[in-house]
């Protein structure tokens, strides 16, 4: 039986006027208090995922939502003109929702989308290790109730499905093949330890590294931004000098994506290094705007936009079958040469 506003009221202890206002987008919104009382009793209840299997049975809307990071990254705004690409097409406009990194955003988001009755998610952010249980309620809700949620990497949200991107592969792939040209001494700036991509990003270097019974001289983690590589890149000023020789190959640093290669770079610049003749960078996923960057950044290309499209089919398929697995290929340019 479907659950109704009225249940909602009785269970946060308000007017059913004053559910109606919170749930409905009233102007008139009481309280934070009481609009977050309201708002927990429809997560709890089920209520909003109801809505949704309504709207979706009127053939309401035809929206898409969508949340990213940080739009600002090329990597989020290449997926999101994949998404918008593949929706156009099937006659479904996108809402999109930046989260910067915030769980609080990414579940206001996801509340908003619910409360536009949108046909479908995608969360295009790296998942957290730890999970968040209001998030994962409202998802699973929203799913019970008919909706699609799609996800960049695996989720435990019950009949959520998701796009397996090669992270630990294709960064064991790079730092094989840059073991193979001769290069013996990394470091590896892993991103932020809490989002499962970095994690498996620096993985999969590590484990390439120890197959060719290498170990990196350090791991260092660092937001997800040009100013994290940079940052994590100052911090292995000290590693430049040891054990190299004349002899020697470069250090590599091993970035866990592209805008922290770039901000590496920059680093490196400051401290009047050469790429590649003093150190050498690569990076992950092979954005769009690396043609504007000297040298060449070496990289594993993931098809960013082709994700995208495929994340927005699998969220619009009649009969999903997921999860959808996609590789990628190591681009070796002058950084790490």
């Amino acid at each position: 039986m479907a659950v109704t506003l009225s249940e909602v009221a009785r269970r946060a202890g308000v007017s059913l006027a004053t559910a109606s206002r919170v749930l409905n987008g009233s102007d008139r919104t009481p309280a934070a208090g009481i609009a977050d009382r309201v708002k927990a009793a429809a997560v709890e209840l089920g209520y909003v995922a109801n809505a949704q299997a309504q709207a979706l049975a009127r053939s309401a809307t035809r929206l898409m939502g969508l949340v990213v990071h940080d739009i600002a990254d090329p990597y989020f705004s290449t997926v999101a003109r994949g998404v918008q690409l593949a929706a156009g097409e099937r006659g479904r406009q996108v809402l999109l929702a930046s989260s910067d990194h915030s769980p609080g955003a990414e579940l206001d988001a996801v509340t908003a989308f619910i409360s536009y009755r949108t046909d479908a998610i995608i969360l295009a952010g790296s998942r957290s290790e730890t999970a968040d249980p209001a998030l994962a309620a409202l998802l699973a809700g929203y799913i019970a109730g008919g909706g699609r949620v799609v996800t960049l990497g695996a989720t435990d949200v019950p009949g959520a499905q998701h796009l397996d991107l090669a992270n630990e592969a294709g960064a064991f792939e790079l730092a094989s093949a840059l073991i193979a040209r001769g290069t013996t001494r990394f470091a590896i700036l892993a991103g932020p330890g809490t989002l499962t991509t970095a994690r498996q990003r620096a993985s999969g270097f590590a484990r390439a590294l120890a197959a060719a019974q290498l170990a990196p001289i350090a791991v260092v983690e660092g937001t997800f931004t040009r100013e994290g590589g940079y940052d994590t890149a100052l911090e292995c000023r000290g590693l430049l000098e040891q054990g190299a020789g004349p002899e020697s190959a470069p250090l590599c640093l091993l970035a866990a994506n592209d805008v922290m290669a770039l901000g590496a770079m920059t680093a490196m610049r400051s401290l009047g290094l050469r790429v590649p003749q003093d150190v050498q960078i690569a990076g992950f996923d092979d954005i769009p705007t690396l043609r504007d960057h000297s040298p060449s950044l070496t990289t594993y290309r993931l098809p960013l936009e082709q994700i995208g499209r495929l994340a927005a089919e699998l969220a619009l398929a009649e009969d999903p079958q997921g999860p959808i697995r996609v590789d990628g290929e190591v681009v070796l340019r002058e950084s790490a040469g």
